[in-house]
């Protein structure tokens, strides 16, 4: 056979496996037995020994796996994976569409989809051919496991027709289908192994596994629901769901109610009320039901919060609760100080995991439920992920059992607990000498969305504070190899990697290191907000409370919180070191170039789509020139930045507030 001739055989083999692959997997309608599919993919390949150059990353042969994969390697998203929001009741979804109401123009309506329990996922295709699968991770990042999901027979690696985008991105969750996860258990059973405690857990785990053969072996699923890419595609949701379908791609069905459009309130409830009770007859776990607006204008329009889309929500069903017995509580102290009292619980069986241990959030919900060591106590899986104890079960209380007596010192450090007005907490105050707070804030301060130092990890921190290395976040910079070398575990490559990330570190820009901090209610958002008003830490240290609060979204209780971080002394010498170390603290100049101030003290509404610049561009064109972007219009609204498709409601609430509406032409004659 020519190198020709093969190349041509191997293209027509593959084809044809695919397709009897999809019929098989997707459609659940086989053409063909299973003898001779065999017989096909061991004629592919042979040939592909033979012919390695014709060989496809894509291959069909590529499903039974076999490739090792050592190091999963970490890929920045290209659409950030956001979490959602969840609500438990009706009351709470129709709280969810009353808010979205006031921000999205026109009439509304919605697509319904099962919430699957499982792994999520994000696979990129380029121009029609699988090119990477990556896991959520923090959001921003994850992880490149396409090996392994190359062997998932129900995701294509060549899609189907010639309609879809060019470069694109689907997302959706693997799982583990339960059949499979059973047999899986009862050959474990029967090698004597430890069995698996739930599909989930075993799903991410084999996904993570090195051998892509075993991954093959283990018939995970996936379901894949959500179509994102710089081109429109189309008008909706449900639409591109659809279009997905006929690019070979397993959606769920709009036929057996896995999927459903929905015009109001009573249609979303009977959707997920039919799921709440028939979940269990399905093949898969799903724990609730993903509500989104369905329109794309309208998603852009309603946009995000810093850490979810504002225009979808998940409702969890009600979660499994069990009673058992309450053995005794701990404590257990936060980085920022803060104490959370745990139930030891006599172990039970919930939602196919074993609880020894439940929150009990703080001394009032103790208070609350009248707690006592003894109790027999109901445990429910609060959003079915974190135990929590929920109520006693007074009529089996032992009568002669003590009421109980919170603590009063922290159970660490001895220092006396203190509780602010306003929190529901109690909080050590020791936090530069109170070993799991300085120990969390070098946690905190090494992760990913901080200031991201490869080759530290949380056992390496423990390591490094036991040894009595470390005693400070500001100690890291002060890191020797001669130091590091000696200590157990530590390699010379694995000391050069960590010094070398603490190196790079010093590159993190000026509102991660604030974030990194870890000052009491300062997270991504307000670290970000804070940099880019006052640019420099020195202003910011400067700062008094009246002026932290005349910063957008800063409240009286986060500008006291950094008011008294700064005041303090040992901070004060902390900062001084890291300065020292050379950190960034302050925003450089150039960042700030072409910046304005002729838009100070107006406050925008961007509504509809428009000709010259994406809804994005607009909004950092505002901030650029010292403008404030707004959801909503109120009374406080200066401008309604309108395109094309302005709903009527906007254009309504604008008149009766004498809201000025301007054009995209309007807007850039302001910023000229």
């Amino acid at each position: 056979m020519t190198a020709e001739e093969a190349k041509k055989k191997i293209d027509t083999l593959s084809r044809e496996l695919e397709e009897h692959n999809h019929s098989y997997y997707v459609l659940s309608e086989p053409t063909i037995s299973d003898y001779n599919f065999d017989q096909l993919l061991k004629e592919l390949e042979k040939l592909e020994e033979q012919f390695p150059q014709f060989a496809d990353e894509n291959s069909p042969t590529k499903r039974v796996g076999g490739d090792i994969t050592k190091k999963f390697n970490e890929v920045v998203h290209d659409f950030p994976m956001m979490s959602l929001s969840n609500t438990y009741s009706k009351d709470e979804i129709i709280d969810w569409e009353n808010r979205i109401r006031k921000i999205a123009d026109g009439e509304i309506d919605y697509v319904c989809e099962l919430k699957y329990d499982g792994v999520a996922i994000g696979i990129k295709y380029v121009n029609g051919a699988m090119s990477r699968a990556v896991t959520r991770g923090d959001g921003t990042k994850g992880e490149d496991i396409t090996n392994n999901v190359r062997t998932i027979r129900t995701i294509p690696m060549k899609l189907k027709g010639n309609h879809f985008p060019p470069d694109f991105e689907i997302r959706g969750e693997i799982f583990y289908p339960l059949a499979n996860f059973q047999k899986l258990n009862e050959q474990r059973e029967e090698a004597g192994e430890a069995l698996f405690a739930n599909p989930r857990n075993t799903a991410s785990g084999t996904l993570k596994m090195q051998d892509s053969s075993i991954v093959a072996s283990r018939g995970l699923d996936c379901y894949l629901y959500g179509v994102y890419s710089k081109e429109t595609l189309a008008d909706s949701h449900f639409q591109s769901v659809q279009s997905a379908g006929e690019w070979g791609f397993k959606i769920p069905s709009a036929d057996h109610k896995m999927i459903a459009k929905c015009e109001n309130i009573d249609q979303i409830m009977e959707f997920i009320n039919h799921w709440d009770e028939q979940r269990h007859s399905l093949d898969f776990e799903i724990d609730g039901i993903v509500i989104k607006v369905n329109n794309y204008r309208q998603q852009e329009e309603l946009g995000f919060t810093a850490k979810s889309p504002r225009w979808a929500i998940a409702y969890k069903f009600k979660a499994a609760e069990v009673t058992t017995v309450l053995d005794s509580v701990s404590y257990q102290v936060g980085r920022t100080g803060a104490i959370t009292p745990v139930a030891n619980l006599k172990p039970v069986l919930l939602a196919g995991t074993t609880v020894k241990r439940a929150s009990l959030h703080n001394a009032d919900q103790i208070e609350k439920l009248d707690l006592r060591v003894g109790d027999h106590v109901y445990v429910e899986k609060g959003g079915e992920i974190i135990p929590k104890v929920t109520a006693v079960d007074l009529a089996k209380r032992d009568v002669s059992a003590p009421e109980f007596k919170y603590i009063t010192q922290c159970p660490e450090c001895n220092t006396q607990l203190v509780r602010n007005e306003g929190d529901a907490k109690h909080y050590c105050p020791n936090d530069l000498g109170c070993p799991p707070q300085i120990k969390g804030k070098m946690e905190h301060f090494i992760s990913r969305k901080a200031m991201d130092i490869e080759g530290l990890g949380s056992e390496t921190i423990d390591q490094l504070h036991e040894e009595g290395i470390i005693h400070s976040i500001a100690d890291l910079y002060d890191l020797k190899a001669d130091q590091l070398l000696p200590l157990e575990r530590m390699a010379e490559k694995s000391v050069e990697n960590m010094l070398e990330g603490i190196e790079a570190s010093k590159q993190v820009p000026f509102e991660r290191v604030l974030f990194a901090l870890g000052i009491r209610y300062v997270g991504e958002t307000v670290a970000k907000k804070l940099a880019r008003y006052f640019k420099t830490l020195d202003k910011l240290m400067s700062a008094d409370a009246e002026t932290l609060v005349a910063v957008d979204e800063i409240g009286e209780r986060i500008a006291q919180s950094v008011v008294d971080y700064f005041a303090n002394e040992e901070h004060q010498a902390l900062i001084n070191r890291l300065k020292n170390a050379g950190l960034q603290f302050e925003i450089p100049e150039e960042q700030f170039a072409g910046n304005t101030e002729k838009l100070k003290g107006f406050s925008f509404v961007i509504s509809g789509v428009f000709e010259r610049h994406s809804r994005d561009e607009l909004k950092e064109l505002i901030e650029k020139n010292g403008g404030k972007n707004s959801g909503s219009v109120s009374s406080k609204t200066s401008y309604i930045l309108a395109g094309e498709g302005m709903g009527p409601s906007k254009r309504e609430k604008a008149e009766k507030l004498g809201v000025q509406i301007i054009s995209e032409a309007d807007f850039e004659g302001m910023i000229m």
